[in-house]
């Protein structure tokens, strides 16, 4: 079994253990959607994706890491779209989990903003939908799999001296829960 993981950043990635492919797509909804869609095409070989990374908890109760079962595209006129007659598709499923990701091109701090994502969702980051997508798109299964960095507001800013002790559970989780599977088989 082929496991790809993604990171949105090598700060996220740095204890992913050796020997699993890893993809860095850099920061964004276009730079992941577009890095997976290439590494996917072009691998071929790719059975799952583990997307990995940091994330903002949008209520004060949240932290660790957590599995998400449904994940959202926070930033896009869904509902003007839709009285449009489109389906924008906004929410994705993609396990049981109860806890929802909000995933957008803006990198949360502003307290309003927070209070405003936290009625739809749990945890929000910049890469994570956009993954899903290109995943489904390619109809590969997808993991997304988040550490809480911060609190998605203004101590957010201090986000680099706070991702290696992400990167470290994040790590772990790739030890017990994919490179074992992944030397069995």
């Amino acid at each position: 079994m082929t496991v790809l993981v993604v990171s949105a950043t090598p700060e996220e990635a740095v204890y992913v253990p050796p020997g699993l492919p890893l993809v860095i797509t850099g920061v964004g909804k276009v730079a992941a959607a577009s890095a997976v869609a290439r590494e996917l095409a072009v691998r071929g070989d790719v059975d799952e994706v583990v997307n990995i990374g940091s994330a903002g908890a949008l209520h004060t109760h949240l932290e660790g890491l957590h599995v998400i079962g449904r994940v959202w595209n926070h930033d896009l006129s869904a509902a003007a779209l839709r009285a449009f007659g489109y389906d924008p598709q906004e929410w994705l499923t993609l396990g049981d989990s109860p806890t929802r990701l909000a995933t957008g091109d803006v990198f949360v701090t502003d307290p309003v903003v927070r209070a405003h994502l936290g009625q739809e969702a749990d945890l929000v980051d910049m890469e994570g939908y956009a993954v899903a997508w290109a995943c489904r798109q390619a109809d590969v299964p997808c993991r997304l799999v988040k550490h809480v960095s911060d609190g998605a507001d203004e101590a957010s800013m201090d986000w680099p001296h706070l991702v290696d002790l992400s990167a470290r559970a994040l790590g772990e989780w790739l030890v017990e829960n994919v490179a074992a599977v992944d030397q069995v088989r």
